[in-house]
């Protein structure tokens, strides 16, 4: 069943990522083309400089071997977010596959009913449903964080063979500066925090997925958006002394941006857990093991997943009875 839910969307699941991650790649290229004309340019003026020298060219090992221990810091830094954020684009895409896909999961097999088939199959209402669940929490994110993986390698190259090209070592001023362990398996730990994350926005788009007799999408985003708008209007949330505010964080956003990844993030740093101050040591911390510790000790976490396995039971449930008319 995995299998089939692979091939049916091995649009989004693969090409959607991949396609993302070349164009970063690309754009990368591009800008990396850029830069080295640009700087051409200024060095051929007489206008690049270095500590307040000017140099005619880009002599990498000239230029490096007069940095102090906090400009190497700094450098190590640097590299590190490029590094993390050159694989970004396979996840945004992400989010939209994975929100659209539970969207149409169960909706779609009863436009074309081909709903009909899979039920005259040995094939129980709950294998089928938590399938979807898992090609969405599971296969989805995991073909995403090899995509990603690859594009930050990708990445990696092309600006090891500039700093070859201008007489750097890339071993000594890319690879080794970087925090390559932290790096790699950030885009797996995450897995576990996205699937326990996301499982309220599943949750709820299968069951809207499985209920809507037409245009899911506009139930999926109505019912949550007109809810809050409502509590606010009427400020009901001060019956029990809370803020509007919360309903729409704790509410709607986990309802509708769950799929997103590192939407937790945003959570933690609004309740003081993530240290935002800390730059890219926090968000490398995050993204380590001890991180993913952290984040699993976050009650709204398991919380989220309760309500979200409750509303895939309700849609498997549903699929029982629900048919194409």
């Amino acid at each position: 069943m995995l299998k089939r839910e692979y091939w049916e969307h091995r649009g989004g699941f693969l090409w959607a990522p991949v396609i993302a991650g070349g164009i970063s790649l690309l754009l990368t290229l591009m800008g990396i083309i850029m830069a080295l004309v640009a700087g051409y340019r200024a060095a051929a003026a007489g206008k690049l400089e270095f500590d307040g020298v000017s140099v005619n060219g880009f002599d990498l090992a000239m230029l490096t071997s007069k940095l102090s221990a906090e400009d190497l810091e700094k450098l190590s830094n640097g590299i590190d977010i490029s590094l993390l954020f050159s694989g970004m684009w396979p996840y945004l895409v992400l989010a939209f596959v994975v929100f659209f896909y539970c969207l149409g999961a169960l909706y779609d097999e009863r436009k074309d009913r081909s709903v009909l088939f899979w039920k005259s199959l040995p094939l129980s209402d709950a294998e089928t449903v938590l399938s979807k669940v898992a090609s969405a929490v599971l296969v989805a994110p995991l073909i995403a964080g090899i995509v990603g993986l690859a594009t930050m390698f990708g990445f990696l190259l092309m600006i090891s063979v500039v700093v070859l090209m201008h007489g750097g070592n890339p071993f000594t001023l890319l690879w080794g500066p970087a925090h390559m362990f932290t790096l790699i398996s950030s885009h797996f730990t995450w897995i576990p925090v996205y699937l326990l994350w996301a499982l309220p926005t599943v949750g709820w788009l299968m069951l809207c997925s499985v209920w809507a007799r037409s245009k899911p999408f506009l139930w999926a985003i109505m019912v949550p958006v007109f809810a809050g708008i409502f509590i606010t209007w009427f400020d009901v949330m001060k019956l029990f002394d809370m803020s509007s505010e919360w309903f729409w964080s704790n509410v709607v956003g986990r309802l509708l941006l769950g799929t997103m990844p590192g939407a937790h993030m945003f959570y933690r740093a609004g309740a003081g857990e993530f240290d935002t101050d800390g730059g890219m040591q926090a968000l490398l911390h995050e993204a380590s093991l001890a991180g993913l510790v952290d984040t699993l000790k976050m009650p709204d976490l398991w919380i989220g997943a309760v309500v979200g396995a409750a509303m895939i039971f309700a849609a498997i449930r549903l699929r029982r009875w629900r048919d194409e008319g």
